[in-house]
């Protein structure tokens, strides 16, 4: 972190997996990609990520977690063609048993990685690193990690000693009633970073050790937060900071460091970084670069990032309190509106646990207004009408397989 520009305040565009993920590796939104839910298999029409860099000469390779090929499961092998331009393959669709965890090669028989998989998918990163030593062409590595994902307590027990319980100290805004689960989640919680802390490290060291880090970028970021007991609440899809916030963290072969509070969207990322590295952005992607802002070279391209809920589900569902919602995220307020009007308004700034809801304030209101602004600005630029879920989910064909999970209605 210490090497890296660090963005304080990167946005998970719809803060749940399979949304997050396509919105990385199109450069689009939502609803453009159709990815507003899990268990949908992203079928693009726009040119993804790998596909740019491999037809630029990258060798591709993905590791880990895919959690974009629809309804199929661990047990189901994702054959090349709907791998989206990565090549070299050791994944799976999405299973969280890290101790236990499934993935696939090319021969299209399941195997399992040895004990905890982010560690055996580092050994394996590291192994595609060591076997690209004295290649002339570039490569584009994508490790994905299901960690720190619950269950928060499937975690090597050497990471879950280094933690106290009854020491950990909980976010402000988590209420009494929430504090014991929510300090019993956060001990596995930490422990799995911690986990992960150590495997970008052993990573970092290998680049280091094959003399790749004078051309190579390193970056870490996630597909959404976690509440954690925050404001009352656990896991992901809600409108709150611990939700929609996600690391970002970008390391340069020359060692720039630097510290940006400009908000920064998943779909940005893809632009961005294709910049970096002089490749061109296709059409179709809708994110914008912000690599001379990270650089210190321009002011930055947007003032805020939109966030969303489009179909409230499984654990925000509406049975359990959820609803659609829209927002945007500037370096200093949060300014959210659901299908009634108005709903939250914090200043992050004087309230960073966001406890007092500033919506609809006389001393706010031109700030409110600006914000309204700045989200109708960004939802019409999306031709995002804010209809609810089921006008949604009629108009693109889906259908609930369970709270969980979605799919295209069978034809």
């Amino acid at each position: 972190a210490q090497k890296s520009i660090r963005l304080d305040t990167t946005v998970s565009t719809c803060p749940v997996c399979c949304p997050a993920r396509a919105c990385l590796l199109t450069g689009q939104y939502p609803l453009t990609h159709g990815i507003f839910l899990n268990q949908i298999r992203l079928e693009p029409d726009t040119t993804t990520f790998a596909e740019v860099l491999k037809s630029h000469g990258y060798d591709t390779a993905y590791i880990g977690k895919w959690h974009l090929d629809g309804d199929t499961h661990e047990q189901n092998f994702i054959p090349p063609e709907r791998r989206l331009g990565f090549d070299f393959w050791r994944a799976h669709e999405c299973s969280h048993n890290y101790y236990d965890s499934p993935y696939y090669d090319d021969s299209g028989i399941m195997k399992k990685w040895e004990g905890y998989d982010a560690f055996a998918q580092t050994d394996c990163a590291i192994e595609y690193l060591e076997g690209r030593q004295d290649e002339d062409d570039p490569f584009f590595l994508f490790v994905s990690y299901g960690p720190p994902h619950n269950p928060f307590h499937k975690v090597p027990e050497e990471y879950r000693a280094l933690y106290n319980e009854d020491e950990i100290v909980l976010r402000d805004n988590v209420p009494a009633e929430s504090e014991a689960t929510a300090r019993n989640d956060m001990w596995g919680y930490y422990a799995h970073i911690t986990a992960l802390d150590h495997c970008v490290g052993r990573v970092e060291e290998a680049l280091e050790r094959l003399g790749m880090t004078e051309d190579t970028i390193l970056v870490f970021t996630s597909d959404h937060g976690e509440m954690n007991g925050s404001q009352g609440h656990d896991r992901k899809i809600r409108p709150w900071d611990e939700s929609i916030l996600v690391p970002f963290l970008l390391r340069l072969p020359d060692g720039t460091s630097r510290q940006i509070d400009t908000p920064f969207g998943i779909p940005d990322m893809m632009p961005t970084l294709l910049d970096l590295v002089g490749a061109p952005v296709p059409e179709g992607v809708e994110g914008v670069s912000f690599a001379k802002h990270m650089l210190g070279e321009a002011d930055a391209p947007l003032e805020a990032s939109l966030f969303g809920c489009y179909v409230p589900f499984a654990n925000y569902s509406y049975e359990h309190g959820g609803r659609e919602y829209r927002g945007v995220r500037t370096s200093r307020y949060t300014y959210v509106r659901d299908l009634e009007g108005p709903w939250l308004l914090y200043d992050n700034e004087a309230d960073p646990y966001q406890l007092e809801n500033l919506c609809g304030r006389p001393e706010v209101e031109s700030v409110q207004t600006h914000l309204e602004g700045l989200l109708s600005d960004l939802l019409k630029e999306q031709n995002d009408a804010f209809e609810n879920g089921q006008e949604l989910l009629d108009r693109w064909g889906y259908e609930m397989v369970n709270p969980h999970a979605f799919r295209r209605k069978q034809v």
